[in-house]
C-alpha cells in the first residue's frame, strides 16, 4: 500500500481562453514539477478547482496527468463531494483513469456528525482498491475531522493518511499521535511544512510547489539529511509566496504566478477573476525575490 510522503504539489488546472482544460499546458506543468524533484502530484484539489469541473472534465484531467507522469511519481486525485454517493462515484472515476490514490475532502455546506463522517469515509474506502487520503480543511468546509474520528478511520486498511490544512499545529500533532506508525500526516499549510516534519509528519501537499517546486522540495530534503538550519532557511524563503495568496481570490494567485513565469495556466473559472495590475506587480516582486522571474 502506498505511503504518502515527500512534497506533493496541489496542481492548478490550466484553462484556455475558451474556458476549456488546457491539456498542453497541463502536460507542461507536470514536466515542470517533476524537474523540480517532487515526490507525487495531486490533481483536482482545492488549488485545482475541483468544484468547478464536471465528471467528464475530471476524468480528462486525471487521465492526462497519469499519462504525462508515466509512472515516475504517484498521482493523487481529489474525489471529495458533499454526498457519499458522489464521492464514491468520483473515486471510481479516478481509479478507472489510473490514479494511484485519492484524496477526499470532507463534505462541505453540511456539517455531518462524527459517526456520519465515519460512515462516509468507510463507504468510500470499501468501494475502492486505491489508498485513501483524508483531507481536512475546516476553514473552507466548516467540517472538522476530530482526532478521535481520525484514530478510528486510520484503522481502515486503505485509509493511509491525512492532508491537514487546518493551520493548527496542535491538531496536526494530535493526528500524528493518534494515527499511528503506518498513517501519514501531510502539511496542507505551506508555512508549516517544516513544523509538521519536526512533529513527525511525512511531507506536504503544497500549493506553492506549483511555482517553486525545487524550493519546497529543499525543505523536505534538507530535513531528511539532518540540515535543520538549511530547512528552516528554505521555509522562511517560501513564506512570502504563501502570504501572497492574499493578493487575489483563491486560487487565482498561483495561476497568475505561473503566467508571470511564462506558463499560460490561464484564468480560474468564473466568478474568480484575474489579479488587477497593481496586485500582479506585487506578486511579480515576490517572484523576483525568489529568482523565479
Amino acid at each position: 500500500m502506498l505511503t504518502p510522503s515527500g512534497i506533493i504539489p496541489a496542481m492548478v488546472t490550466p484553462l484556455d481562453d475558451r474556458d476549456r482544460v488546457n491539456l498542453a499546458v497541463l502536460r507542461d506543468l507536470v514536466e515542470h514539477l517533476i524537474r523540480g524533484g517532487v515526490h507525487g502530484l495531486f490533481a483536482l484539489g482545492s488549488q485545482g478547482e475541483f468544484w468547478a469541473f464536471d465528471e467528464a472534465e475530471k476524468r480528462l484531467v486525471i487521465e492526462t496527468v497519469v499519462e504525462a507522469v508515466g509512472g515516475r511519481v504517484p498521482v493523487y486525485a481529489g474525489t471529495g463531494a458533499v454526498t457519499t454517493r458522489e464521492a464514491v462515484q468520483l473515486t471510481a472515476v479516478a481509479e478507472g483513469a489510473g490514479a494511484d490514490a485519492v484524496s477526499v475532502i470532507t463534505p462541505f455546506y453540511i456539517t455531518p456528525s462524527d459517526e456520519e463522517l465515519y460512515e462516509h469515509y468507510a463507504a468510500i474506502a470499501r468501494a475502492t482498491r486505491l489508498p485513501v487520503l483524508l483531507y481536512a480543511n475546516p476553514a473552507r468546509t466548516s467540517c472538522p475531522l476530530r482526532p478521535p474520528l481520525v484514530a478510528r478511520l486510520a484503522k481502515i486498511e486503505n485509509i493511509v493518511g491525512i492532508k491537514d490544512s487546518s493551520g493548527d499545529l496542535s491538531l496536526t500533532a494530535e493526528y500524528i499521535r493518534v494515527g499511528g506508525e503506518g498513517f501519514s500526516v501531510l502539511a496542507g499549510r505551506d508555512t508549516l511544512i517544516l513544523a509538521t516534519l519536526l512533529y513527525g509528519g511525512r511531507g506536504a501537499i503544497a500549493a506553492t510547489a506549483n511555482v517553486a517546486p525545487a524550493l519546497v522540495v529543499s525543505i523536505y530534503e534538507r530535513f531528511r539529511c539532518g540540515d535543520l538550519e538549511g530547512a528552516l532557511e528554505a521555509q522562511r524563503r517560501l513564506s512570502p509566496l504563501r502570504h501572497a495568496f492574499e493578493l487575489g481570490t483563491f486560487p487565482a494567485v498561483i495561476k497568475e504566478a505561473l503566467g508571470l513565469m511564462g506558463m499560460r495556466a490561464g484564468p480560474c473559472r468564473a466568478p474568480v477573476r484575474r489579479l488587477d495590475p497593481e496586485k500582479r506587480a506585487q506578486l511579480e516582486g515576490v517572484l523576483r525575490e525568489l529568482g523565479l522571474v
